[in-house]
């Protein structure tokens, strides 16, 4: 979050309520204005699978913050403030509502460089960069053979998913599944649908990085002279890969987490998320 002028509101005293239906248009709006990309349906998405929080100047929405339990962890998300009530405290009322809702669980988030500094004094950690890669695919051939998947896939998907990421999220891959397509290579799996400007392929998840160049190579080709974009951890080492698709960088973020219990050791690997809300 960041500084703006002085309001004639404060942040002590608006109301904290539960996300509601009634809440979409404003929270749609809040988005727009902070630059996302989150159509309607990328927040009907997300809201599937989480609980959130807004913040309420009257009957407007100022804010928003999102709880999505995948299992032992809690991925905190959508946390927006209205630019007119920056540097008010909102935000950190809003964390401590959304904190709230993930009680008992491990606590991960993907912070902006103004959220940064909040996290931190909340006890959040950073753990590694997110690499925001986007723009017009280039056509590209697969190094291995790539299939299409369906549904009935996705619980030996969601297995590989939770080795990889320590998530229990099957419910998310089955519905993106059943909108998007499922792709599928020896050793890993990708997820590719509609998001925001264009397309978004992830999860991305991999015994190694030849299965995982194979799977974004095909999500290429399927989106070529299309908008695609992709969410990269920075360990995952594919950003120059991704660049040669035509995916250049456009931003990113950090993630951080606090209270770490969930672990996702094992020999399959995320190399790009569903999405910086979602892991």
């Amino acid at each position: 979050m960041t500084d703006a002028s002085a309001q004639t509101t404060p942040a002590s005293g608006l109301e904290i309520l539960r996300f509601a239906s009634g809440h979409m248009a404003d929270a749609l709006r809040l988005s727009q204005q902070v630059g996302w990309p989150h159509r309607q349906e990328d927040w009907s998405l997300a809201l599937a699978v989480s609980e959130g929080v807004v913040a309420l100047d009257g009957t407007r929405v100022v804010g928003t913050a999102c709880c999505t339990r995948f299992g032992a962890v809690a991925l905190l998300n959508m946390i927006i403030v209205d630019e007119a009530m920056r540097g008010r405290g909102l935000g950190r009322r809003l964390m401590a509502a959304v904190m709230d809702l993930a009680s008992g669980s491990e606590m991960r988030l993907v912070a902006t460089a103004e959220g940064l500094p909040l996290y931190e004094s909340l006890g959040f950690r950073a753990t590694h960069r997110i690499f925001q890669h986007q723009g017009i695919a280039q056509a590209a051939t697969p190094d291995l053979p790539v299939r299409d998947g369906t549904v009935q896939d996705v619980a030996v998907l969601a297995e590989m998913d939770h080795e990889a990421s320590g998530l229990e999220r099957g419910a998310l891959l089955a519905r993106i599944a059943a909108e998007g397509e499922v792709l599928l290579t020896e050793g890993g799996f990708a997820l590719l649908r509609d998001f925001g400007r264009g397309r978004v392929i992830g999860p991305v998840v991999a015994r190694d990085t030849s299965a995982a160049q194979a799977l974004i190579a095909e999500a290429a080709r399927r989106s070529a002279g299309t908008f695609l974009r992709v969410d990269l951890p920075e360990a995952a080492g594919l950003s120059e890969f991704v660049t040669s698709l035509g995916l250049t960088h456009a931003g990113g973020g950090t993630a951080m987490v606090r209270d770490p219990r969930a672990s996702g050791a094992g020999e399959f690997t995320t190399f790009a998320l569903v999405s910086q809300a979602l892991g």
